[in-house]
């Protein structure tokens, strides 16, 4: 694919950047609530964060001079410098490509709708209309529960959000004002990764404990929700921090989760770890998962992965059975972002693993999008490449060709074929060959 500029009201995407880049560090929200649950559904537990999220609901501030530095930093293997000139539109006359920085927040989450372009950040929410390069941002003073967004979709005909520690939002048709799902209406968590409507009506929404599913998608109605978690399928949920859902051939469900992949047939769980086949195995891939700042002295989440992997005692980011990413190929069979273990492919019997040995430029597979066209683009953090079958095609795009940072955690297509794709520190925008 060709990077070409995208041409953007200079005045507009500054302002963009400039208040985007204004998130701060101060915390809004009350953390993973203790509402009483709805009849039947488990509540979240209770505690302090895990601290591989970003802090909850940093407030929004248009004074640049006095943002603070917040850590989103998200599913990352090592923290990457302070984005360059924040807050500014960044184009080069050298370079075919456009860019505006956030600051010091992850792109978790890019949805484009015809000509909006829908960005979830882990300081609020951004609607861009490309057509007349005007944005509005959502977050938690004009309805939002949490600043935070691991999701953007559109679910039953509306834009849903699904945010850190708010639970999940939709849009109403006044395009202005939003209902909100949380514990109490029946969602599991109030952390929301990802959420899926199924081609037979059902909605699935991942979170941290566990997966709901709501039977025909009627919401409003408790008694259609169901949760699924390790204890109540006997461990065919591998883990109950579900990262990701994908629907495959013949409804099948497929979802990334911190234990491995599962799959959910006519009520009937099944899963894969690195044990069955998912993930390279740690020889073939420790020189590219060491790092000189080890993830695991600053984070007691990343440092029981890696007791879990009897690696404590070197310095490394990776564990296979970490399911950070999840795709559905042509054929509706899975793809699957590992931790630091490369990329894995599901035949329909077996799991093939690829790695920075068979042309991927980084083993932590952060995203996977496949585009309008069936090609699968794969989001590392040494940047991004089309993948097809078992190569890489054509080249691998890093932060020296334009994109805001190496690590890509968010991929979505245009309608007419460009890429916005999601770093931490920013959005870039690459316009399709003509």
């Amino acid at each position: 694919m060709q990077i070409e500029r995208k041409s953007l009201a200079v005045a507009t995407a500054i302002a963009l950047g400039i208040i985007v880049a204004g998130c701060g560090n101060k915390d809004s929200s009350s953390g993973k609530q203790g509402a009483a649950p709805a009849s039947g559904v488990p509540a979240a537990p209770s505690g302090q964060l895990p601290p591989q999220h970003p802090p909850l609901t940093p407030e929004l501030s248009k004074d640049l001079a006095q943002q603070q530095a917040a850590q989103g930093q998200g599913q990352q293997a090592a923290q990457p410098p302070k984005p360059a000139h924040e807050g500014k539109l960044q184009v080069d006359p050298t370079q075919k490509f456009t860019q505006f920085n956030v600051g010091e927040k992850n792109v978790k989450t890019i949805y484009v709708d015809g000509k909006l372009v829908w960005i979830g950040t882990s300081g609020g929410t951004i609607r861009y209309d490309s057509s007349d390069d005007t944005f509005k941002i959502f977050d938690s003073s004009n309805g939002l529960l949490s600043n935070g967004a691991f999701y953007v979709g559109k679910i039953k005909g509306r834009i849903t959000v699904g945010t850190y520690g708010g639970g999940m939002s939709m849009l109403n048709d006044d395009g202005r004002t939003w209902k909100n799902y949380n514990i109490p209406d029946g969602v599991g968590d109030s952390f929301i990764y990802k959420v899926l409507e199924a081609k037979n009506g059902d909605i699935w929404i991942a979170t941290w404990s566990g997966v709901n599913r709501v039977r025909g998608g009627a919401l409003d109605e408790t008694a259609k929700w169901d949760l699924f978690t390790v204890e109540n399928t006997k461990g065919g949920l591998p883990n109950d921090w579900v990262y990701s859902l994908e629907e495959g051939k013949d409804g099948v469900i497929w979802l990334a989760t911190e234990g491995g992949v599962a799959r959910f047939t006519n009520g009937k769980w099944e899963n894969w770890n690195h044990a069955k086949g998912v993930g390279a195995p740690y020889e073939k891939v420790k020189e590219a998962t060491a790092f000189k700042s080890d993830p695991g002295k600053a984070s007691e989440h990343h440092a029981r992965q890696k007791r879990e992997m009897g690696l404590q005692d070197v310095d490394v980011a990776y564990n296979p059975n970490y399911i950070v990413s999840l795709a559905i190929d042509q054929d509706g069979l899975p793809w699957a972002g590992t931790w630091g273990g490369g990329l894995s492919h599901f035949d329909g019997k077996r799991w093939k693993t690829y790695t920075t040995a068979e042309g991927l430029p980084g083993n932590h597979i952060f995203s996977l999008h496949t585009d309008r066209n069936g090609q699968l683009w794969v989001g590392t953090n040494k940047g991004v490449v089309q993948w097809q079958g078992d190569k890489a095609v054509g080249a691998v795009l890093t932060a020296a060709d334009g994109l805001v940072a190496d690590n890509v955690f968010s991929m979505a297509t245009t309608p007419d074929g460009g890429k916005w794709l999601g770093s931490y520190g920013g959005v870039t925008y690459l316009r399709p060959a003509k």
